[in-house]
C-alpha cells in the first residue's frame, strides 16, 4: 500500500500571497535566498513579534531572512508556506531511502524546485556548530524535545522558537501557528490549518465507521518481550489526532493520562484488561506481520477484545507510512487517506 499525498490549497494559496516564486537553490539552500526572503516581506506578519514557550519568551525583532530548523517537522511549516530553510535536521525516522529526507518533505521541495538544505545530523542531539555555520535569524523548534541547555545554547545562536508545554507534546496545528507566527507568515499558516481540516474533514466523512470508536496507539513493542504494552497518552499527538479523524480516546487511556505528563507509559500484560474499553488499536509493527501474529497468540494479550475480535492495525515497522502517522504539516496529505482506510477497516470488526 503506497500512500499519496493530496496537494494542499494552502501551499499554492499561501505561496502566491506572498510572492515566493523563486525557489531554486544550491544544496545549502542558500543560493536564490536573499531574494526570496526579500519578497517574503510582503507577507502577514508584523514585527517584532514576541512568542511565549515553555523556557520563557522570545522576541524575533524583524523579519527572518535565513529559517533554520531543529528536531522533528519544524522545516515542514516553511516549507508549506514557500520558505526553504538554509538548515533542517535529518530524518532518522521513516527515511526509506537514506537521503535524509522523508518522502513528503522531498515532494515539497520539489514542487518548489529547490535542493535538499543542509541537514543537520541529530544523531548524537543537536549539532549546534552546524546550525550556527548556517548563521540563521531564527531557529524553529515548536516540536521538540529541547532540554534548558539546548534552548539556551540555541538562543546564543538566534532567537529561538521551543514548545509551548511539553517536550514532543505540541499538536500540529500550534506547530503550524507557532513556526509560520516567527517568520512572518501567521495568517498564511491559519490559510495552511483551514486547508488541512478540510481535507481531513472530507476523507473522514467517506468513513462513517469511525465515528465514535474508541482508539489506542501502542508504541513500539519487543517481539522477544511482550509482558508489557506501551501506549501514547493524550499528551501526544498521535493520540490528539484521532479526534481530528473523529475517534475518542478511551477511559482506561484518558484515566492513566491524567496522572501524568508523559507521552507514553506502560502496563503490565497481568493488566490487559483496562483496555476492554477500546474499540482499535493502532501502533507500530512490523513488515511481516510477525508483531500481529504474536499478540493474537500470547495468552494474555489475546485476552484485550480489540485484538480478539482483529480491530487492530499496527503500522509496517519504520517506513514512511508510520512515520506519518505522527501528524506533521505536510505528512497528514501524504498518509491520510491510507491511514484513515486502515483504520475503518478496523473499525468495521468492532460489533
Amino acid at each position: 500500500m503506497r500512500p499519496h499525498r493530496v496537494p494542499l490549497l494552502a501551499v499554492a494559496a499561501a505561496a502566491a500571497l506572498v510572492g515566493l516564486t523563486a525557489c531554486g537553490g544550491s544544496s545549502d539552500g542558500r543560493d536564490g535566498q536573499d531574494d526570496r526572503d526579500t519578497e517574503a516581506n510582503g507577507g502577514s506578519g508584523a514585527f517584532p513579534v514576541t512568542i511565549e514557550h515553555a523556557f520563557g519568551e522570545t522576541t524575533v525583532e524583524s523579519q527572518p531572512e535565513r529559517v533554520a530548523t531543529v528536531n522533528w517537522a519544524n522545516h515542514e511549516v516553511p516549507l508549506a508556506l514557500g520558505v526553504v530553510p538554509v538548515g533542517m535536521a535529518a530524518a532518522n525516522f521513516g527515511d526509506d531511502d537514506g537521503d535524509g529526507v522523508l518522502p513528503w518533505v522531498t515532494e515539497r521541495l520539489e514542487e518548489l524546485d529547490a535542493e535538499t538544505p543542509v541537514l543537520f545530523d541529530e544523531t548524537d542531539g543537536i549539532d549546534f556548530e552546524a546550525v550556527a555555520d548556517t548563521r540563521p535569524d531564527v531557529i524553529l523548534a515548536s516540536y521538540s524535545g529541547l532540554t534548558q541547555q539546548d534552548y539556551d545554547t540555541l538562543s546564543e545562536i538566534a532567537p529561538v522558537v521551543a514548545y509551548p508545554e511539553a517536550a514532543w507534546a505540541t499538536p500540529w496545528r500550534e506547530i503550524v501557528r507557532l513556526n509560520s507566527q516567527a517568520i512572518g507568515l501567521g495568517e498564511e499558516g491559519e490559510a495552511l490549518i483551514g486547508d488541512i481540516e478540510g481535507e481531513i474533514a472530507e476523507t473522514v466523512a467517506r468513513y462513517p465507521q469511525l465515528e465514535g470508536k474508541s482508539a489506542m496507539f501502542m508504541t513500539h513493542v519487543d517481539p522477544n518481550d511482550v509482558s508489557q504494552v506501551g501506549f501514547y497518552t493524550t499528551h501526544d499527538t498521535r493520540t490528539l489526532f484521532f479526534e481530528d479523524l473523529g475517534l475518542t480516546t478511551p477511559e482506561s487511556i484518558a484515566t492513566a493520562s491524567a496522572d501524568t505528563d508523559q507521552f507514553a507509559l506502560t502496563r503490565s500484560a497481568e493488566q490487559v484488561d483496562l483496555f476492554d474499553d477500546v474499540d482499535i488499536i493502532t501502533g507500530y509493527g512490523d513488515e511481516t506481520g510477525e508483531l500481529l501474529d504474536i499478540l493474537e497468540n500470547d495468552p494474555l494479550l489475546s485476552r484485550i477484545p480489540a485484538v480478539e475480535r482483529g480491530s487492530v492495525y499496527l503500522l509496517p515497522g519504520s517506513a514512511p507510512l508510520a512515520t506519518a502517522a505522527n501528524p506533521t504539516p505536510l505528512s497528514i496529505s501524504w498518509v491520510l487517506e491510507d491511514y484513515v482506510a486502515a483504520l475503518a477497516e478496523a473499525a468495521d470488526q468492532v460489533r
